[in-house]
């Protein structure tokens, strides 16, 4: 999921357990690399590293490299050549646990890369999903990029703090920012997109200020941390629908000749939401309407869910039977029965100790690939997922009977809740997605007549397919992505994050394929370009890992040359 940063004639790129490698730009030849040498017992994640260029530094370290790690390090190492920055922290690294009270080992983590502006290097974390209540704080923090300090923290369950941890620490179990922020050095901004409280799935315990900034985007003023505004995408979240896109800036014309500086947050339930950077203002047309309420003991309900429908829904049409699907008529009419047999009442079907359908799923929607802009066509261009899951609550006294594989598959134990929950993919006997595909598709909105440009699906069987069986075809089904798009200038859209293993080249004006490349397995990163210094040649570049859920995974980088 890596996607490799350009500095001049260098690449520099990370592996899952955060090593990092500097490559020629012209020839892909290492120049060095930099074991941090990170273990965890959960996730091995590196989306990137940042870039810094110190203030102070004379030699050594005057231009640095930034890395947040899987078992909770900030590291700083020198950009020409690896080695780590003694004016950092103690000897180019901090421990990102102090202040964060008990962290037991998976618990708290960074898997997306550092944000490095205005001399500050600003993250949040991951916290282990649906594992139980008052896990680590959501805190996010910024530190000096010169010497680790820590200039601010924002700490929602406790504003009036600053800076330094209290002795208990900073607030536990408030939604965090496991994605990436935005940033608009002008306004002096960045925007947040905020997850919610873990359990996921039972809020039933969550505070008051957990049930306010929950799947929220939060603007906070750079150089202080203090906020700005919030909005809130989703009340009292219950079905894991945390923001994981980086949110989008674009300016929108005002119809006199100026403009209105707009942020756009890319959704899991398959919406799009519009503010003004500077207020928080909706800038396109929501309604709070309406949405079922459970029945499951201790929990509480929002009674209204806010819907973006002032921009297109992207893949949330609600279900009915007839969007059953089957790769054979045994297969369609069994999902027939299994969604009859599911509590279903559209949007936001609130989890249950009966078993309930989630659609949009967990997974999205948009996930944390986020959305391109061509600002030439004013076009936002995104993937998403299509794919549902099964819900259900399981009594805290018949929990015993379950294994607690935590994460996003399977039964989660939501330990200090009165209930554990399962979740598995609502799919066919043969391991299809139950509805009719696409299950992926690739998105262009029109960001001036807020409608849908074109939308293609993306991705084919050929490497995947029935129980695990790669089919071999070509067929343009459209599969579940993962990573994001990136656009030239030029009017080409490059994707690689579908099952099957291509790199692929779209027109911007069409969705219109114009070009793909086999790689040797799949790959869920947003590709990137840059033009080499050295020839003036035009690369893209493309971190091939292995796609989700593919037994094929490998360690690769790959560089393609466009032709003059």
């Amino acid at each position: 999921s890596n996607t490799p940063i350009q500095v001049g004639d260098t690449l520099y790129s990370c592996t899952p357990f955060n090593k990092i490698y500097a490559i020629n730009a012209e020839t892909g030849e290492e120049r060095w690399s930099y074991d941090s040498k990170a273990t965890s017992p959960a996730w091995q994640r590196c989306r990137g590293v940042a870039y810094y260029e110190s203030e102070t530094a004379v030699e050594e370290c005057r231009t640095r490299i930034v890395m947040s790690t899987i078992d909770a390090r900030l590291i700083e190492v020198d950009a020409e050549t690896g080695t780590p920055c003694p004016q950092f922290g103690d000897n180019g690294q901090l421990d990102l646990r102090i202040g964060m009270g008990e962290v037991k080992p998976g618990f708290y983590y960074t898997t997306s890369q550092p944000t490095v502006t205005e001399g500050l290097v600003i993250l949040g974390g991951f916290v282990a999903d649906n594992v139980e209540v008052g896990e680590p704080s959501g805190v996010v923090r910024a530190f000096s990029a010169e010497t680790g300090d820590l200039v601010w923290a924002w700490d929602l369950g406790n504003p009036a703090n600053t800076g330094a941890a209290p002795p208990e620490g900073y607030t536990r179990g408030t939604p965090n920012m496991w994605s990436n922020p935005a940033v608009d050095e002008d306004l002096g901004m960045i925007y947040l997109p905020i997850g919610n409280s873990t359990p996921d799935f039972w809020g039933g315990q969550r505070t008051e200020a957990a049930d306010a900034y929950n799947t929220s985007v939060a603007a906070l003023d750079i150089r202080t941390g203090r906020e700005v505004w919030h909005q809130q995408l989703v009340h009292h979240d219950l079905w894991d629908y945390d923001n994981a896109s980086q949110p989008a800036l674009y300016d929108f014309q005002d119809g006199t000749g100026g403009t209105t500086p707009a942020v756009i947050q890319m959704t899991k339930t398959g919406q799009i939401f519009v503010m003004d950077r500077r207020t928080g203002e909706m800038l396109i047309d929501v309604e709070e309407r309406p949405v079922p309420a459970g029945k499951a003991e201790g929990e509480r309900y929002s009674p209204t869910q806010p819907f973006a429908v002032g921009m297109p829904m992207i893949g949330s049409t609600t279900l009915t039977e007839a969007d059953m699907w089957g790769a054979t008529p045994i297969d369609q009419m069994l999902c027939r029965i299994a969604f009859r047999e599911l509590r279903y009442d559209g949007p936001f079907t609130p989890p249950g100790e009966d078993a309930s359908l989630l659609w949009p799923g967990f997974y999205g929607g948009m996930n944390w690939g986020s959305a391109s802009i061509d600002p030439a066509r004013d076009y936002l261009i995104f993937n998403d997922i299509r794919v549902a899951q099964r819900i259900q609550l399981i009594p805290r006294e018949q929990t015993q009977s379950y294994v607690d594989g935590g994460g996003h598959s399977g039964f989660s134990g939501q330990t200090g809740t009165p209930y554990g929950v399962t979740k598995v993919n609502f799919m066919s006997p043969l391991g299809i997605p139950c509805q009719k595909p696409p299950f992926g598709t690739m998105t262009a909105v029109d960001l001036k007549t807020r409608q849908i440009a074109w939308q293609v699906p993306l991705g084919t069987v050929q490497d995947t397919g029935p129980l695990g069986i790669k089919m071999g075809l070509p067929i343009p089904v459209g599969m579940p992505t993962l990573g994001g798009p990136v656009t030239t200038s030029g009017g080409v859209v490059f994707f690689a994050g579908t099952q099957d293993f291509y790199l692929r080249a779209m027109d911007v004006e069409t969705g219109k394929e114009l070009w793909k490349a086999r790689l040797p397995v799949g790959a869920n990163a947003t590709p990137m370009s840059y033009v080499s210094p050295e020839s003036g040649d035009q690369f893209v570049v493309i971190s091939a890992g292995g796609a989700r859920d593919s037994a094929d995974v490998g360690d690769y980088v790959i560089a393609y040359k466009l032709k003059k």
